[in-house]
């Protein structure tokens, strides 16, 4: 855990410095900027609350993408799973009858989001298994592949009136909202947090939670103590993928109410920012997916001063920083 944590704490300070370069070369103060992003930031409750509704995608994503990790596979399919997810949730949010009760309609329309999700995280995880195909590079394929299977279904089926946005969920199936001035912010990040508390659970006091690492560390070790290694990995990519799948409930349930086709783009792939820098800890997980959710919400509140581009480019460097830290902590022997 102190080789986590110093490893967590240094790409986060090399970030820093590193985006500190670029705010510079734009023209401004790095100490005024973050400053004013903080400032602006958490004196607006607003704002605060597009804060915690992009964390929630996050926190799910990156669940997803530390289980597979745990089990020594690197998912880089999280954003087909949420897209298949969000097809699956918003299909069945408008297919529900009008009347259908929330206690009802949410949790059809939430394992409808994990099943399609789990769907696509199970094919990769199978390949790998049994035609022992790289996960890195089918998850990459599937997710152009789930991107154009989507598009195509939406255009046949979801999309209405000549827009990129369907028809209504029923109304039963939507989430309540935090009540956050209007913000984003909705009930999925109760889920986000439950899920995550569930996980820590499962990950330090199950067996098959210690299956799961034991994979992870050494498959020969686990294979030669009777462990079934295939079987784990494909049921690890499979709730892999359902996490990645349910991260449709924050944009489709709590937010839009609908599909749209650019609903949580790039939360995928900010997922495994969120994984890495967390160290794929539950607890590691949702403080990463704050900070990034700052980083990511705040860099439009401070347009004025720096393109949001610039924070985008952040996370990319957050990635790079916290590889680049874990490779110098353990040659070190921190």
């Amino acid at each position: 855990m102190k080789r986590e944590l110093e490893a967590a704490a240094i790409a986060l300070l090399a970030s820093v410095a590193i985006g500190s370069v670029l705010i510079m070369l734009y023209g401004q103060s790095p100490a005024h900027v973050w400053w004013q992003m903080i400032a602006r930031t958490f004196s607006s409750e607003y704002n605060v609350g597009q804060v915690l509704f992009k964390a929630t995608g996050l926190v799910l994503t990156g669940l997803g993408v530390a289980i597979a990790l745990d089990a020594g596979l690197f998912n880089i399919g999280a954003e087909g799973q949420m897209v298949a997810g969000l097809v699956a949730c918003a299909c069945t949010g408008t297919a529900l009858p009008a009347g259908t009760p929330a206690v009802i309609a949410i949790p059809a329309c939430a394992l409808a989001a994990a099943a399609a999700g789990g769907a696509v995280g199970a094919l990769i995880g199978g390949l790998r298994v049994w035609r022992n195909a790289n996960e890195v590079i089918t998850s990459i394929m599937l997710n152009e592949i789930v991107a154009a299977v989507a598009l195509a279904i939406a255009s046949r089926y979801i999309f209405a009136n000549g827009t990129t946005t369907g028809l209504p969920i029923a109304p039963g199936a939507e989430m309540p909202d935090l009540g956050m001035a209007g913000s984003a912010a909705n009930g999925a990040l109760v889920l986000a947090l439950l899920l995550a508390a569930a996980l820590w659970w499962l990950r330090a006091r199950t067996t098959w939670g210690q299956a799961l690492r034991t994979v992870g560390a050494d498959a020969e070790a686990a294979r030669s103590v009777g462990l079934g290694v295939g079987r784990v990995r494909v049921l690890a990519m499979t709730a892999s993928g359902a996490l990645c799948g349910l991260a449709a409930v924050n944009f489709v349930l709590g937010d839009r109410h609908a599909y749209e086709q650019s609903a949580g783009a790039g939360t995928g792939f900010f997922g495994l920012a969120v994984a890495l820098l967390g160290r794929q800890h539950p607890a590691g997980i949702v403080a990463s997916a704050l900070v990034l959710g700052l980083l990511t919400s705040g860099g439009l509140v401070v347009n004025d001063l720096i393109p949001k581009d610039l924070t985008t480019l952040l996370v990319g460097v957050v990635v790079l920083a916290i590889t680049c830290a874990s490779a110098f902590v353990r040659r070190t022997g921190g």
